[in-house]
């Protein structure tokens, strides 16, 4: 099936992909085309587009004023020049990253693109973690895990005490009031300084081993670990996914951004992709969250992209107004070529509703796709680069990527192998090493299945976490991210998430984060509904236990980013959100009546 993407029949690659059957019962899959050669570090692609298309524009952000503030590649390389010749002469010690504090923005970008020019890795942490709690252990804990050269943050107010408080001692730089903090360094003198001869100098002696990034896991167990991004994973990964996805050398990318670069979607999958190829990235200053999803509404009617990622909550977020809007719906989709989802599965009821706004106000059909990766994968592993008429299928391994598939606890387990895949932990030998196999296949911890078993040019799809996979008393397996969305999809709109129970108890249950549709419910009609929806998954499941929720809870709380349950990317961690609403857990399996909970 041919898809005119761009109005461009050879914008996608035709579907490949080559089963070899393997000595533990399992198979490895890949693409029979070889990765084509790829850029010898992050600086290579701004060289390359300041040169060949300076006056095109990269980097746009929200001034004060509500005016766009605009860079064109010509002053991204103007800048990044200076900035990288005030780092070398600061004289930080080698081998320490620079470290970002606070959100995405033009001058964050800045900075983390000079730092790698010279050959300095960047980390940028959450700023959720300043914004959002008082308690900055958790901050300090990573700094001292990180061991910085240089700390920036856009301004003192916020991010000033939690740096203040944490002992070490480094150059700290803030885009504004810098005066505020004593000794502190302002932005103004790191663009103020003239580039010389030693940026490009030490541009040219980066290689494609060196580090480039760290990106933290989550740390909602403590401490998060520190992954080694090397400039080679980062420009291999974009390389492989330019083979499948040809239209990205030919047609330029016009993004809005909301995604945070503290995570490798946003910050290596997304922004690498529009430098790598010379687009353009409008960085959004809204996310998916009550108060600030109207500032991304009025920037897509502005901006107007041709290609949207997001996170399955992000769209959710965003439907009401593509609904109730009709002009809003004809300015999202009037240049929309794709839409993109990952950090957790699309419900399929999403899907349709999406594809029919689309229908009410284009003719063309809008190519929905998504992708398979990790931190540790810089990101991507797999793509889907044909067209796809429901959510599940994670695409094929791109180039360059072989992927095992072992026999485990009834699943298949995914592991993964190429040169995206990073190669240890941050001064952690004993985690490295137990991150991955015998044959250096990284052990991502999650389930795949073969779409078709007989066509394996048609995808994977996505069977869950094993880590977070469970079973009931009977010993029956539950298979939690495969329910998960069974049950949002069955849930619609009442539930904004649920998160999976049962382990070592007869029945499986949900706990469920109730949405604004079914806050408005009386609690009557409200319980109804849930118990409505359980009978239609118990027939669906037909009828067996681990597809089947016997018990629901509404929680009288939202997740919290603070506790770890949910990220900043907007996905609900299982694991976190169990051992916090413990006590909701037990009150679902108690026989004591209780208006919150709903049983069949």
């Amino acid at each position: 099936m041919t898809f005119h993407l761009f109005q461009d029949a050879a914008a996608l690659a035709p579907a490949l992909a080559v089963r070899q059957p393997h000595a533990d019962g399992g198979f490895v899959l890949r693409h029979p085309e070889p990765l084509q050669p790829y850029a010898r570090c992050i600086g290579a692609w701004l060289e390359h587009w300041s040169a060949t298309s300076p006056d095109a524009l990269f980097l746009a952000e929200r001034n004060p004023d509500g005016a766009w503030r605009e860079l064109t590649y010509r002053q991204v390389r103007h800048d990044v020049g200076r900035i990288a010749q005030a780092l070398l002469d600061l004289g930080l010690p080698a081998g320490k990253p620079t470290v970002v504090l606070s959100d995405n923005s033009i001058d964050h970008a800045l900075l983390a693109l000079a730092s790698m020019h010279v050959g300095r890795p960047v980390c940028t942490i959450s700023s959720a973690y300043c914004r959002l709690t008082k308690d900055h252990s958790k901050l300090h804990g990573m700094l001292d895990a990180l061991d910085p050269a240089l700390i920036y943050a856009a301004e003192p107010l916020v991010y000033g005490p939690p740096i203040a408080t944490w002992p070490g001692r480094v150059p700290v730089v803030f885009s504004s009031g810098a005066s505020q903090m004593p000794g502190a360094i302002a932005w103004a003198d790191l663009v103020g300084t003239a580039e010389g001869e030693e940026v490009l100098r030490t541009y040219h002696g980066v290689r494609p081993e060196d580090h480039a990034k760290y990106l933290l896991t989550s740390g909602s167990t403590g401490v998060p670990k520190v992954v080694i991004n090397t400039h080679r994973m980062l420009t291999a990964n974009q390389q492989q996914i330019a083979q499948v996805w040809p239209f990205l050398n030919r047609h330029r990318l016009t993004l809005l951004e909301w995604l945070p670069w503290s995570h490798t979607f946003g910050g290596n999958h997304n922004f690498n992709m529009v430098l790598a190829h010379g687009g353009a990235l409008y960085i959004d200053e809204g996310r998916p969250a009550p108060g600030l999803i109207d500032k991304t509404v009025r920037n897509l009617r502005e901006v107007k992209p041709n290609f949207y990622f997001n996170v399955p909550r992000g769209f959710d977020m965003l439907l009401p107004y593509l609904e109730q809007d009709q002009g809003f719906a004809q300015d999202f989709f009037a240049r929309l070529e794709g839409m993109f989802y990952a950090g957790a599965a699309l419900p399929q009821s999403l899907w349709e509703r999406l594809e029919g706004v689309a229908r009410r106000v284009r003719q063309r059909p809008v190519w929905f796709t998504s992708a398979w990766g990790a931190t540790e994968t810089s990101p991507a592993n797999t793509s889907v680069y044909w067209p796809i008429e429901r959510a599940g299928c994670i695409g094929g391994p791109l180039p360059g990527v072989d992927l095992k598939f072992v026999p485990n606890a009834g699943k298949l387990e995914l592991r993964v192998r190429g040169p995206n895949v990073f190669a240890g932990y941050r001064n952690a030998p004993a985690l490295t090493a137990k991150a991955f196999d015998d044959e250096g296949y990284y052990l991502i911890g999650d389930a795949g299945r073969l779409v078709d078993d007989a066509r394996p040019e048609l995808g994977v799809a996505f069977d869950g976490r094993v880590a977070e996979d469970f079973k009931l008393m009977s010993g029956t397996w539950v298979s939690v991210g495969t329910l998960r969305v069974r049950a949002v999809t069955a849930l619609t709109p009442l539930a904004s998430d649920v998160v999976i129970t049962g382990h070592d108890r007869e029945e499986v249950g949900v706990l469920i984060f109730p949405s604004p549709a079914a806050k408005a419910l009386s609690q009557d009609d409200l319980g109804e509904r849930i118990r409505a929806a359980l009978v239609s998954m118990r027939h669906d499941g037909g009828g067996g236990s681990s597809q089947s929720p016997m018990r629901a809870r509404l929680l009288d709380e939202p997740p919290s980013v603070d506790a770890g349950e949910i990220t900043d990317k907007g996905y609900i961690n299982q694991g976190a959100v169990l051992r916090r609403r413990n006590s909701d857990v037990i009150a679902m399996y108690s026989n004591v009546p209780d208006e919150r909970t709903v049983r069949l």
